[in-house]
């Protein structure tokens, strides 16, 4: 029997051991997409305990838990709730999760930053919790110093329009950081006209510009602003939630009336809100092109659908779910104005419905031509929900079948802990398996030299190239 998450964890064979362990392995991460605390870099926060940095923003283990009959107090609870008793309820929880990746994360982090390798069960939690929370007062576990020891030169996190970017420029003009860390343009605010909550963000967007947004005009010489200035400061990409890809397009007269009425929050028409929305990814698609930046756009979840939890929580707890799939003509429609348009940018699109995969890849070689980018539009690595084993797995294996995947710049974290770049490891052992496999049943050349530079590039360098990194 072999051991559990030994050294060749996830590697069945010789050729994909030596892929991982002379390639994968000594890569740098690039954390190109995330939703960490810019402020606790900047701070160089150290945890309390193991329940802050582990439970405490983690809404994958939220669902686990709920799942196994944990009551919201001993989850999300309040801040009269006892930490141990949280963790404990984890502990409890993760020996139901067989085959799901939080059973393999929760050991890999346990084993990467504490050196625990004991099985996490309610028997040992108290245990296990001491032991977490005594390394957790050594200075090697600041967030500074977790990023250090992870290898992540470079952090991307996600932030509004509006957002003053102080700790950025903090960490910026902090010599003793050693990391990189810059800003993601993420204005679903601005996007959503039809939510009731526009009106006010108008508000907000005008106070920041110094001009009040009664136009659409006036919105559009805000957004200009906004990522000039996000651009100054450093920024590479954006990011865009959109429930659905959408094509629809308007005049100018048309989309000023809509922008009029989502500003007096007027009810809008199914139409006019895909017509908004439409016209504004073109609007910012042009200025990202002219910065060179990197667009990125996830769709497919249908969000907060139980209303009591949305209420009692808000958004982000544990309560989105995988959407339908589809829409492709809109998405290449809309792919296709920006090409006529002159403006198509480096684009990245992540659907978390996984039969969208192949849509998304012949999309996006259909937009490849005469570019001086590689593979200037790229299919996502699996994203949220997808991002088990087998969701990594058939991400690869559609990008292989239909798209360049030597040109694929990799895994992201998308998560709100410093913890969580060991899903870099998950996936980086979960390629070089592939590739191992490909190898040995005769279907790819034993070819060492081109794969290993293929492994260290989509790890890493492709990346890099990919978004105009400095690192």
């Amino acid at each position: 029997m072999k051991a559990f998450l030994d050294e060749n964890f996830l590697l069945t064979t010789e050729t994909a051991q030596k892929l991982y362990h002379e390639h994968a392995a000594k890569m740098p991460v690039i954390d190109y997409h995330c939703h960490i605390n810019p402020q606790e870099i900047a701070e160089d926060k150290k945890y309390r305990d193991i329940t802050e940095v582990w439970l405490g923003g983690d809404h994958y283990k939220w669902r686990a838990m709920r799942c196994n009959g944990v009551q919201e107090c001993d989850i999300t609870g309040s801040k009269d709730t006892n930490p141990y008793k949280t963790f404990e309820k984890w502990a409890e929880t993760l020996p139901k999760c067989i085959g799901n990746p939080l059973y393999h994360w929760t050991y890999l982090e346990l084993k990467t930053y504490f050196g625990i390798t004991k099985v996490l069960k309610a028997s040992a939690a108290k245990e296990i919790y001491d032991e977490c929370n005594e390394k957790l007062k050594d200075d090697s576990m600041s967030v500074r110093n977790i990023i250090k020891n992870s290898n992540v030169p470079l952090i991307c996190t996600t932030d509004d329009p509006i957002d003053s970017l102080e700790y950025h420029k903090m960490i910026a003009a902090d010599p003793t950081c050693e990391v990189k860390v810059l800003p993601a343009f993420r204005p679903d605010k601005a996007m959503n006209i039809n939510l009731p909550t526009f009106p006010e963000y108008m508000v907000a967007m005008g106070d920041v510009c110094g001009f009040a947004i009664n136009t659409y005009a006036d919105f559009k010489k805000a957004m200009e602003m906004r990522i000039d200035f996000f651009n100054e400061m450093g920024c590479k990409a954006s990011d865009h939630a959109l429930d659905f890809p959408v094509c629809v397009t308007m005049t100018e007269e048309e989309v000023s009336a809509v922008f009029a009425k989502g500003l007096a929050g007027e009810a809008l028409t199914s139409v006019e809100v895909e017509g908004f929305k439409t016209e504004f990814l073109k609007m910012v698609a042009a200025l990202y092109y002219k910065h060179n930046w990197v667009m990125q756009i996830h769709y497919g979840c249908i969000r907060n659908v139980s209303t009591a939890m949305f209420e009692a929580l808000g958004p982000d707890t544990g309560f989105d779910v995988i959407g339908e799939g589809g829409r492709a003509s809109a998405l290449a429609g809309l792919l296709n104005q920006f090409t006529t348009g002159g403006y198509l940018p480096k684009m990245v699109l992540y659907s978390l419905n996984q039969y969208d995969n192949e849509a998304i890849a012949t999309i996006a070689s259909a937009f490849a031509a005469n570019s001086d980018v590689a593979s200037r539009i790229q299919l996502g690595s699996a994203w949220w929900f997808n991002d088990t084993k087998t969701g990594m797995q058939k991400q690869l294996i559609d990008l292989a079948n239909l798209g360049t995947l030597g040109n694929f710049i990799g895994m992201l974290t998308d998560s709100r802990s410093f913890l969580s770049y060991t899903r870099h490891e998950y996936f980086r052992r979960i390629l070089c398996e592939m590739f191992g496999n490909l190898v040995e049943n005769g279907e790819y050349h034993d070819d060492m030299e081109s794969l290993g530079q293929m492994v260290e590039d989509i790890c890493y360098n492709n990346t890099v190239k990919f978004f105009g990194f400095d690192v």
